[in-house]
């Protein structure tokens, strides 16, 4: 029993000293990613706002503002990415990775205020319209900038892939759309030297509307991430599969999972395990199910549920085969696990993942309705679980059962 405690200790230390390496690691690559980006929008913004003076362009001027946004956006992912690699504290015992939701959350508030400003002096600009200058110098500084911008929103964009940080994401997504933004202003100056056409107060407004729905879409993203959103579900079927694996379980149910910022995620589960398990079985049991899911998926499974099964009963398969067929005739049901019958004490219990289609004390009332028309010697104990994480798909089996 020492030793075995002395290795599971050591591996909890080195699995420690991994989690710390890669949000090291991650930490340098985001603030080295924003520092390019700072850089290289600093100095779009000032070449772009020397040349929207001398030519008289709102477009450019406006074009350039959005750069210096950008900046301060990479400035603020700086700060969160440094916030967020704190260590936890007294306070924030589950440390302060969250911090990067808010950098988010700022970043885009940002981008919509630039966007908002943009739209206010493209409309002043349409009421009373200036003549614009475009020289060859700023033929060649836009088209320079739609270069540039198309490299770093594709190299920030893949930055933030690869340390999954939502605000590199974003701004690498944002990096794309001034290009796009940055075109539209060359192709209006283009045709103002070749036709006479003045087009760019539109154009200036064409930006502002692109700025201002990349800067709600950004929000939306953002505060679904601080409200808590569904879990991945290629991340919670490998987690499932994990446990799975385990020769023991023979399910793992109501998969739920916390994110305290991108490289911490807390999950709970339930697995359905044999009766005939005592407590020192499952104990071994859950401390090898918290080991191999962090170890496959990085999740930190903080607490395990117990369901177990019957495998002394007899009559339990066929009476949970009936049960399962009635459950599951109905679209809301989505799953039933847990399922448990006691002969001693004449009760049954289960749950059932129940759609956001029907509310839980209605969804019970017609189960308990049923039960008690199929096995009215029984007390049936039927729990409503929350569709939190994906489920199997038993659209085929549903099929079959309302043909029936």
């Amino acid at each position: 029993m020492s030793d075995d405690y002395n290795t599971n200790k050591d591996n909890d230390v080195t699995e420690s000293e991994q989690i710390k390496s890669r949000a090291a690691k991650r930490e340098k690559v985001i603030v080295r990613t924003s520092f390019v980006g700072i850089a290289a929008n600093i100095l779009l913004a000032g070449f772009k706002f020397v040349v929207g003076l001398i030519s008289r362009s709102i477009a450019v001027m406006l074009d350039a503002v959005n750069n210096l946004t950008d900046a301060l956006s990479s400035v603020v992912t700086i700060i969160g990415a440094k916030v967020a690699n704190k260590k936890p504290d007294k306070h924030h015992p589950m440390g302060h990775g969250r911090a990067e939701y808010l950098s988010a959350l700022i970043i885009a508030a940002i981008v919509l205020y630039a966007g908002i400003t943009a739209l206010i002096e493209s409309v002043k600009k349409i009421i009373h319209p200036e003549t614009a200058d475009y020289s060859v110098i700023t033929l060649i500084v836009i088209t320079a900038s739609v270069a540039v911008k198309i490299l770093l929103g594709l190299y920030v964009g893949k930055k933030g892939r690869d340390t999954d940080s939502l605000s590199l994401i974003a701004s690498g997504k944002d990096a794309l759309f001034d290009a796009i933004l940055s075109g539209s202003v060359l192709a209006s100056a283009l045709i103002f030297v070749l036709s006479g056409v003045s087009l760019e107060s539109y154009v200036g407004l064409l930006i502002s509307g692109f700025i201002i729905k990349s800067g709600i879409e950004m929000l939306i993203e953002t505060l679904n991430k601080i409200l808590g959103e569904r879990a991945d579900s290629d991340l919670t079927d490998k987690i499932k599969s994990v446990l799975r694996s385990i020769p023991e379980v023979r399910g793992a149910y109501d998969l739920v999972i916390h994110s305290y910022g991108p490289e911490k995620l807390l999950a709970s589960v339930h697995l359905e395990v044999p009766d005939s398990m005592n407590a020192t079985e499952i104990d071994t049991l859950s401390r090898r199910a918290q080991m191999l899911v962090m170890e496959k998926t990085g999740v930190i499974l903080t607490t395990v549920g117990i369901y177990s099964y019957n495998t002394g009963s007899s009559g339990a398969g066929a009476m949970e085969s009936q049960i399962r067929d009635t459950v599951l005739k109905h679209d809301w049901a989505l799953e039933m696990h847990g399922f448990y019958v006691d002969n001693e004490t004449r009760s049954v219990r289960f749950d059932v993942v129940m759609s956001f289609d029907i509310p839980h004390r209605e969804g019970l009332s017609i189960l308990h309705s049923e039960m008690d028309q199929l096995y009215p010697d029984y007390k049936f104990y039927i729990v409503a679980d929350v569709d939190a994480s994906d489920v199997e798909d038993l659209s085929e089996e549903k099929a079959k059962l309302k043909s029936k």
